[in-house]
């Protein structure tokens, strides 16, 4: 019985069978899914259709993300936020030509459905971006942090390591949890092209929305699985590359 993190896809549905395949998940394993779904690449309806499927066979859980949101919102009032449609709405709207109303009201139901985040039995936290509240998630006052925040992230990456953890200088944010899994925040902006580790923090979104691959990490063992680079697999696409 294995479980599974697995980054920001957007889109890039090649990237995700690529990596299952390499996984090569079991019926037994659970797959934590860090949110961002849809958004970049040219196929985030075939992908959330893929995942909608998927999890009638294994134990998974779906993390909402930014994108989500937007996708979401877009799915329920056909309003197009200005915003969304520059950075993957329009790739996003496009992927749905030729859906039925039908299957586009179950994928509003499948985005409708999704958590903001997930504490497994061992007290691991799973949230598409970070947090703000001292106190946890379950506190957090304003939600939409739960996938835009990443000041958590930021925060991780310049700590003091030589802080006890038991030091009233450690941050309060991650003493709450064992193990805190994050995606949103691209790990290629900081040159690395694999899963990050800073503090109790792991960031698991390692650029397939833009020149990067996707990701799938072994929460217990952390030994982790990548696709091919996604411009490699959408040679006739940008994704969110620009310019």
């Amino acid at each position: 019985m294995r479980t599974f993190a697995i980054g920001d896809i957007h889109g890039g549905l090649k990237a995700l069978i690529q990596l299952l395949n390499k996984m090569e998940i079991k019926d037994e394993d659970t797959l934590i899914f860090m949110g961002d779904y849809v958004d970049g690449w040219s196929e985030s309806a075939q992908v959330v259709a893929f995942l909608i499927d998927l999890s009638k066979n294994f134990n998974c859980v779906f993390i909402k993300g930014n994108h989500d949101v937007w996708c979401e919102n877009w799915l329920r009032e056909d309003r197009v936020d200005p915003v969304w449609y520059m950075h993957g709405g329009k790739e996003t709207i496009d992927s749905y030509a030729g859906f039925s109303e039908a299957k586009k009201k179950k994928h509003l139901e499948f985005f409708e459905s999704m958590p903001l985040y997930f504490i497994d039995g061992e007290n691991r936290l799973f949230v598409h971006a970070g947090f703000t509240s001292m106190h946890g998630v379950e506190k957090e006052v304003f939600k939409e942090s739960l996938y835009f925040d990443r000041t958590l992230w930021e925060m991780a990456l310049t700590m003091d390591n030589r802080i006890a953890k038991d030091s009233t200088l450690y941050p309060n944010r991650l003493k709450h949890y064992s193990e805190i899994f994050i995606g949103h925040t691209p790990t290629i902006n900081f040159n690395v092209g694999v899963p990050m580790q800073a503090a109790n923090i792991w960031n698991i979104d390692t650029g397939a929305a833009f020149t990067g691959k996707l990701s799938g990490m072994n929460i217990d063992t952390k030994a982790f699985f990548q696709s091919d680079n996604l411009p490699n697999l959408y040679p006739n696409e940008k994704g969110r590359n620009r310019g």
